[in-house]
């Protein structure tokens, strides 16, 4: 029996390739991958309309690395694509060998994406994963230099597709051919796609250099704000949006919000919170009071009470906090980086 594991997100294309691969006798396991960025949610979707296994890997912290520093660069916006699929392969492969799968695939397709699908970049992903000659793309199979895998037998090259371009019409023709009509759309699903996400993410590599997943999460929750050099501010949009910040806070971070009975958002702040002799920094303390009563309903003029609490929900101390003038409130949406 011959075995391939395909790298599928739960898109039309990955699908494709592997019921390619499966009518012709192949047995397919579907792999997916967590990040910070994404997750494997239409991933189990695809494999349980393929009606085949997922494996969903969990590569959070090689991923980040990678990210901040990827070596083929990065899409429009912060997405590089190229050494993503580099080290979704890689690590692939590498389960593959540990298991004696015969060979890896994709639903890339040839000249899909001007960047990371042109016939160079497809060659240079293979190439960075370090197990070039165990890639497949069966949707661009016959456009591609032929594999081992068809060479010795193991796929039968004539049974693969031709697909270039952007044109989705191929892709939905073979859909309705096997009988897919409920999939997803192409596109979507990586956050680092995302314009609007992108600018937040740089402005935090900038600030904190060292983030993890946990800083990136963040910034999915609220307004953001820069209060200072390694020091990310979020604040809740929503009373629900409260909620989420309240949970997602660990021990270290704080918390400010007005006190009752005034209503307003919930800001947290995360990141070097101490002065030089490690004690709470008052300048950053104020700051997130400051933020707590903008987005609050408290009067314009005069000062207001705020209570600072860490991310257990232990009340540290209540401070007097004035509002931010637009000035102000403007420079903490730039990033401090002295």
């Amino acid at each position: 029996m011959v075995r391939a594991i395909g790298l599928v997100s739960g898109g039309l294309d990955s699908v494709l390739a592997a019921r390619l691969l499966m009518d012709q006798g192949i047995e397919v396991l579907c792999m997916c991958f967590i990040s910070a960025f994404f997750d494997d949610k239409k991933a189990k979707i695809a494999a349980k309309m393929l009606g085949v296994p997922l494996r969903s890997v969990d590569f959070i912290d090689i991923h980040m690395d990678m990210v901040k520093a990827p070596v083929s660069g990065y899409g429009k916006n912060m997405n590089p694509c190229i050494d993503c699929h580099a080290l979704m392969l890689e690590t692939a492969g590498k389960i593959m060998e540990k298991e004696g799968y015969d060979f890896l695939f994709t639903g890339e397709v040839l000249g899909q994406r001007p960047m990371s699908q042109n016939y160079g970049s497809l060659n240079r992903v293979a190439k960075l994963s370090k197990y070039r000659d165990k890639v497949l793309r069966p949707l661009s199979a016959k456009l591609l230099e032929i594999t081992p895998m068809e060479e010795s037998g193991l796929v039968d090259r004539e049974r693969l597709e031709s697909f270039n371009g952007r044109s989705r019409k191929p892709q939905f023709e073979l859909a309705a051919k096997f009988g897919f009509v409920d999939y997803d759309p192409p596109g979507g699903g990586c956050m680092l796609t995302d314009p609007g996400y992108s600018d937040k993410l740089r402005n935090l590599l900038k600030v904190m250099p060292q983030a993890t997943s946990f800083e990136t999460d963040l910034l999915r929750l609220g307004r953001i704000f820069w209060p200072a050099k390694e020091v990310l501010a979020v604040g809740g949009r929503n009373h629900q949006g409260n909620i989420r910040l309240s949970k997602a806070a660990r021990t270290s971070d704080l918390l400010f919000s007005v006190s009752p009975p005034v209503a307003g958002a919930t800001i947290l702040l995360t990141g070097k919170l101490t002065d030089s002799e490690e004690n709470l920094d008052s300048s950053i303390l104020n700051i997130g009071a400051q933020l707590a009563v903008r987005y609050s309903k408290a009067p314009m003029a005069g000062s207001t009470k705020v209570i600072i609490t860490d991310g257990d929900g232990n009340k540290i101390r209540t401070i007097e906090a004035e509002n931010l003038s637009e000035n102000e409130l403007e420079d903490l949406r730039t990033p401090q980086l002295s």
